[in-house]
């Protein structure tokens, strides 16, 4: 049996809009460089270009940064139900960690769960590029600003 839950209207944003939304409002995403590769009605594929600086000892990509562009892509998911979500804030996330991000560029596949009138949850899977395992899968809940 398949579950098919329906979303509220989108709120029209491209991958451009919210690529120029994260550079003004949030510089450390445009500082990362994390471009937006896809926007559906729920769900969201961005990728963080490979940067040395994010590697750690063991040659692995480093938590915080797979966790920053999990963040990201559950950002962008809030912004596809409001047209205007800057006060959207995680609430909580739960980040499991499953294999060593080999150096390269990262893919996050940001899906929404639930999205009610205050709460949003999503969850996301993080991909490396090089051998495209499975690194990361966060849930996460979003709460939402009044419409």
């Amino acid at each position: 049996m398949t579950h098919t839950q329906t979303f509220p209207a989108g709120s029209g944003i491209t991958p451009a809009d919210f690529d120029a939304i994260m550079r003004e409002k949030v510089p450390f995403v445009g500082d990362m460089g994390v471009i937006t590769e896809r926007l559906t009605d729920d769900s969201a594929t961005l990728r963080l270009p490979f940067n040395e600086r994010y590697l750690r000892p063991g040659n692995v990509v480093t938590g915080p940064a797979i966790f920053a562009l999990a963040d990201i892509a559950l950002y962008a998911v809030a912004w596809l139900v409001v047209p205007k979500a800057d006060l959207a804030v995680t609430t909580e996330a739960t980040v499991h960690f499953l294999s060593g991000a080999k150096p390269g560029d990262l893919i996050a596949e940001a899906k929404i769960l639930k999205a009610g009138r205050r709460l949003l949850i999503a969850e996301c899977h993080i991909r490396s590029v090089v051998d495209d395992s499975l690194c990361a899968h966060v849930i996460g809940t979003y709460a939402m600003p009044p419409a």
